[in-house]
């Protein structure tokens, strides 16, 4: 079995995803660090789980399956907000930035 380190995954999305709610970021890291990923780098796994829980829980695609569209027409029609979030995630918070220019400020 192939489980990456918590800490690591951890890490990954806070450098990668800086955006990323805390709350979200320890969700993600112990889904990522409770199963087995091959030979997938933490990259790779934070994709690919940040992907399907937004396709699942932040969109209507489990409607549009059970109203009969297919899986391939349902990810596309999902997709652009799934990348809009995912997006959001890749920016520091505002509050962060000015934050950080205070400090610097005060200095």
């Amino acid at each position: 079995m192939a489980k990456l380190p918590l800490a690591a995954i951890e890490q990954h999305i806070r450098h990668h995803h800086p955006g990323c709610p805390d709350f979200a970021v320890v969700f993600f890291a112990k889904e990522i660090a409770s199963r087995d990923w091959k030979h997938a780098r933490v990259g790779k796994a934070v994709g690919i789980t940040m992907q399907t829980f937004l396709r699942h829980e932040m969109t209507d695609y489990d409607t549009l399956l059970l109203h009969g569209i297919d899986r391939v027409e349902a990810m596309r029609r999902v997709q652009p907000r799934v990348n809009a979030m995912l997006k959001s995630w890749r920016r520091k918070p505002r509050s962060a930035t000015r934050k950080k220019s205070r400090e610097a400020n005060n200095v």
